[in-house]
């Protein structure tokens, strides 16, 4: 009887607060002359807090063409727009750049969606060593890391060299499928100074300088260096529980004019690599048996981080100069 009670009250106060807070935003209507979506693109700042305030409103409105606005195809933006201003009553020539705005808003939330869409399409597609583009994907990330070092075949032990388990690296792409494959030639390819430094200190942690006493010391016969593919794939899986929770709206929304896209993700990747190899180092951990303990914490650092909506992750990656004026 006391659940039913308790769960009577919430419920109450629920349709309470829902009701309060239409009727709040009638009174501020009327005495502002703007409706809500007006409120929000004149007095908060291109990026991730105007589009996440625009996407909530959007969401939370009652009208069933405002709720599906955020769902649209991209091609039909320019007329949801249109529609929006009509059921609002907005004056298109009155308010000109309002139009631009939510424009603005309405790309990066549809493209967001479409985003969660195309990598996961990747992650489902499974590497197939009959194919020849995957074959050539993954024979270019190892000329992108190995420069000098020439494959002596397919199928062999070299691969252990850039961090696979084994002597074929497709069974190692079954938790992330293509995806994983697709992130690492980026990183090879666009980041190559840092990925080959990256995969360096994977393999030689920088503990040259010191004394054998102090080696001894630190037990290193337990080397806290990592397998960087695998290293690799696991960060992937990292960037995608960020992306489809919501979190990388933030960065992506801050970062991207417009809509975000693949290559977006990929950078975004290109970083949390770079980042996760120094807190790695940071952590020093005894050995490999540790990554899942630092993982998760590198994971709930960038999750605090990405709580900031001034956020953004890449700031070599910074949105163009369009959108400051948007």
């Amino acid at each position: 009887a006391s659940s039913f009670a308790r769960m009577f009250v919430q419920v109450c106060l629920y349709f309470y607060c829902k009701c309060l807070w239409r009727c709040l935003k009638f009174v501020v209507r009327k005495l502002t002359g703007q409706c809500e979506l007006q409120r929000i693109c004149y007095n908060t700042k291109p990026g991730a807090a105007r589009t996440m305030k625009i996407e909530a409103s959007l969401k939370g409105s009652k009208s069933k063409r405002l709720q599906t606005s955020v769902n649209v195809h991209p091609d039909a933006i320019e007329k949801t727009i249109d529609d929006i201003m009509e059921l609002k009553r907005i004056n298109p020539d009155v308010n000109p750049q309002l139009g631009v705005s939510l424009q603005a808003c309405l790309l990066q939330i549809v493209g967001y969606r479409n985003l969660i869409a195309e990598v996961e399409k990747l992650r489902r597609e499974p590497y197939d060593s009959e194919n020849p583009q995957h074959e050539e994907m993954l024979l270019k990330l190892w000329k992108c890391l190995k420069p000098n070092s020439p494959l002596k075949a397919r199928i062999s032990k070299q691969w252990c060299e850039i961090g696979f388990q084994g002597d074929d690296p497709k069974t190692d792409f079954r938790g992330m499928g293509l995806l994983g494959l697709y992130n690492l030639v980026y990183f090879a390819e666009w980041d190559t100074e840092v990925a080959q430094q990256v995969l360096t200190d994977s393999l030689h942690p920088k503990y040259s300088q010191l004394s054998k006493a102090e080696w001894e010391k630190k037990k290193f016969d337990k080397a806290i260096g990592y397998s960087f593919a695998i290293v690799g794939i696991n960060i992937t899986d990292l960037a995608y529980n960020l992306l489809v929770s919501g979190a990388l709206k933030t960065h992506f929304y801050n970062v991207a004019p417009e809509a975000p896209t693949l290559t977006h993700f990929q950078q975004t990747f290109c970083y949390l690599m770079h980042e996760f190899h120094k807190f790695w180092i940071d952590e020093d951990p005894l050995d490999i048996m540790e990554f899942n303990r630092v993982r998760e914490k590198f994971y709930k650092r960038i999750l605090r981080q990405l709580q900031n909506p001034e956020m953004a992750l890449c700031p070599h990656f910074a949105a163009s100069e369009s959108l400051i004026n948007m």
